[in-house]
């Protein structure tokens, strides 16, 4: 008896431990990967950011104008793909015989939003690469994202998207200029509407040049030890390791924002 107890003993122990494997494996099914796949995202766009802004202008312009156009080329070659009659995104009749010359660059222009996914691709990545390299530069020589910028991004953009597309042939100079102030004040108005609506508390205006610093470095999470410590922009010329640290900011993001602070002319010429 006493040895077919002791032989039913491990099948005790293996059952015990098998289902303590399933437990695990349950628990393991229970974490969400797609919110994982967010956070590692998040945190590799944050280290993006912080080491772009350690870098020159023209780093952080090459690398901005590069992501942009890839992914403006991966979304208009997805519009060509899915676009019906062979990725022709609107059916354009042929030109008539005698046309006005005004009318075919009213048709040139629809022949560019409806070629094919190669087409696509190469237009919307001139376009969306143009506009972030140029909003990049305009932000670091203006240290703020303004109307100013957006703008001046939408009317670059717009002119390059006009020239690569074919857009107005019979006067292609003319018709870049005229869709970049077009480009320009669509996208100043929607800026001025989205800031409009996201409009701060009157509190936070004393923070804004405090916000963008921590918003180009990727340190955004910090924005509230800066209100805690009423740490205004007034303050950011005068910060200190030692002020940093009162406020509950780690050594690593405390680093940046001096590095930052030291490198910004405006703020020395302040100090």
């Amino acid at each position: 008896m006493e040895g077919a107890k002791q032989k039913r003993r491990p099948l005790t122990v293996m059952a015990s431990s098998s289902s303590s494997q399933v437990a695990a494996a349950r628990g393991m099914g229970m974490a969400n990967p797609l919110a994982e796949w967010s956070d590692r995202f998040r945190s590799l766009e944050a280290g993006l950011r912080a080491w772009l802004a350690k870098q020159p202008t023209h780093v952080e312009a090459a690398v901005s104008t590069t992501l942009g156009a890839v992914q403006g080329a991966a979304l208009g070659g997805l519009m060509g793909t899915l676009a019906p009659d062979g990725g022709a995104a609107l059916p354009v009749p042929p030109p008539p015989l005698g046309a006005d010359p005004k009318a075919l660059a009213s048709l040139k222009q629809a022949q560019a939003l409806a070629g094919g996914p190669l087409v696509q691709a190469r237009n919307f990545a001139v376009m969306t690469g143009a506009n972030a390299g140029i909003s990049c530069v305009m932000r670091r020589i203006r240290g703020v994202e303004d109307v100013q910028g957006s703008m001046a991004a939408a009317f670059g953009s717009g002119a390059l998207f006009s020239i690569v597309s074919g857009t107005g042939t019979s006067n292609p100079v003319a018709n870049a200029i005229t869709t970049g102030v077009a480009f320009a004040v669509f996208q100043g108005g929607f800026f001025m509407i989205g800031q409009k609506f996201s409009q701060p508390k009157s509190e936070d205006t004393y923070y804004s040049r405090g916000r963008s610093m921590l918003q180009s470095l990727g340190l955004q999470n910090y924005e509230k030890n800066f209100k805690k410590g009423l740490l205004t922009d007034q303050t950011l010329p005068l910060l200190t390791d030692s002020a940093l640290r009162d406020v509950k900011i780690p050594p690593g993001p405390r680093l940046l924002i001096l590095d930052h602070i030291k490198r910004d002319p405006e703020l020395t010429r302040a100090n």
